[in-house]
């Protein structure tokens, strides 16, 4: 990468001779990717630029409320509420390359009328350069990659050749708050493939509360700063579990927590054993649906940092 300097000022530069005074729209997740790219852009067309951020009943604890109350004074941000049409999509689908797909060409049927909507003719994306890698080299499709056919916008993506880490600098130099810079990412499905197997209401609300506890629990152990990604996952497998004096069957959830620098590669650090412990007694207690907890202990490669 250049200078931090350097790469904002022609990133800048670029998009200002690529989109000049016509719009644009901004697929903005919350996650440092469309983060950066988004003040990027805004810094080189402002209003111009309609940062689009979609609810599609996916998205962790507080996540839509975080999004608004960080950018809405920053950016010109327009939130959509697209749960029901998310979710009546991916009813019945199991397979984690179809529930991908179809979210991918969803987010893009959303922006292309908002687009419609706004008169833009550009859609920016916060694509980095694991992306474009892990989909070209066919490990899993993203999002932001597996577009359908029919786009009617012309794709920008102003940090497409870095990497995660290489994007933390940059939004750092522009001035984002150490939390979003610092924060980790998140896949663009969502919990759609935190939960394996097909999606129902309710697998999805225990999904988020587990989410939740292992952020909690987490941050209280300060390995926040140091952890790439952690998480919960909700497998689709019910094992056979005691709640009081009575025999219970629920679901069992995976605990996945990695250190990474560039998601390329990723290895499970030891882990203090009372931080797992007491997320595994919250979670069953807290939760009754699920009886088992169980810690994911594979790197990548062999595996992926996600579960599907």
């Amino acid at each position: 990468m250049l200078d931090p300097s350097d790469f904002i000022n022609e990133s800048i530069q670029e998009i200002k001779n690529i989109i000049g005074d016509k719009k644009a729209i901004i697929a903005l997740s919350g996650g440092v990717d469309s983060s950066v790219a988004s003040v990027l852009t805004s810094t080189a067309i402002g209003d111009n630029l309609i940062a689009v951020f979609v609810d599609h009943g996916l998205l962790r604890e507080g996540e839509s409320d975080y999004v608004n109350k960080t950018f809405n004074d920053r950016l010109n941000l327009r939130t959509i509420n697209a749960e029901e049409e998310f979710l009546n999509r991916l009813d019945g689908v199991s397979d984690p390359e179809e529930k991908r797909k179809i979210i991918g060409e969803l987010f893009i049927r959303v922006f292309e009328r908002v687009a419609e909507e706004e008169g833009a003719e550009f859609l920016v994306q916060g694509t980095i350069a694991p992306d474009w890698i892990e989909s070209d080299g066919q490990i899993k499709s993203h999002h932001n990659i597996a577009l359908p056919h029919g786009l009617v916008l012309e794709i920008v993506e102003p940090i497409r050749e870095l990497y995660k880490d290489e994007v933390r600098v940059i939004g750092s130099k522009m001035g984002l708050p150490d939390e979003m810079v610092n924060r980790q990412p998140y896949p663009g499905p969502g919990l759609a493939v935190r939960v394996v197997g097909i999606l129902t209401p309710e697998k999805i609300s225990i999904c988020r509360k587990a989410n939740a506890i292992v952020e909690e629990e987490v941050k209280k152990e300060g390995l926040d700063a140091t952890l790439w990604q952690y998480f919960a996952v909700l497998t689709d497998t019910k094992v056979t579990g005691v709640k009081g004096d009575i025999r219970d069957f629920g679901y069992l959830v995976v605990l996945r927590m990695v250190e990474s620098i560039d998601a390329m590669t990723a290895n499970v650090p030891e882990l203090p054993w009372s931080m797992v412990k007491t997320i595994s007694q919250r979670i069953t207690a807290e939760i009754p649906e699920v009886t088992h907890v169980s810690l994911s202990v594979s790197d990548k490669p062999p595996s992926t940092i996600e579960f599907a």
